[in-house]
C-alpha cells in the first residue's frame, strides 16, 4: 500500500483560477475503484496499490489536457513503506498521538 500526492498545474489558461480544471482532474479519481482519496488546498492524496495510484495518475494528468490547455505539470510524491502497513488515517493518527505529548 502507497500513499501518494498528486498536484496538476494546467498552464496557459485564459484565467487564473484553475479549478475547472482540478475538477477535472478529481472526476476521473471519483471514478475508480479500490483508491481512497483527500482533496486538499494544494493537491489531492491517494492512498492505494502503487501501480494503481501512477496509472490514475496519468489518468488525471491527461484528463487536464482535455480541458483545451497546452501544458500540464503534473507533481507526485509518493510515500511507500514495506515494513507494516501504511494508511492516510494511520499517519495522521500518530501525528496526532505526538502533539499530544
Amino acid at each position: 500500500m502507497a500513499i501518494a500526492e498528486i498536484s496538476i498545474v494546467p498552464l496557459g489558461t485564459k484565467t487564473p483560477s484553475v479549478s475547472k480544471y482540478v475538477a477535472r482532474a478529481v472526476k476521473v479519481l471519483q471514478q475508480e475503484k479500490d483508491i481512497k482519496y483527500e482533496i486538499t488546498a494544494m493537491g489531492t492524496i491517494i492512498e492505494g496499490d502503487l501501480d494503481k495510484i501512477l496509472m490514475v495518475a496519468k489518468k488525471m494528468h491527461e484528463a487536464t489536457f482535455n480541458e483545451g490547455v497546452a501544458r500540464v505539470i503534473t507533481t507526485i510524491k509518493i510515500d511507500e513503506r514495506r515494513d507494516k502497513a501504511l494508511s492516510m488515517k494511520g499517519k495522521l493518527d500518530s501525528l496526532r498521538r505526538e502533539l499530544e505529548r
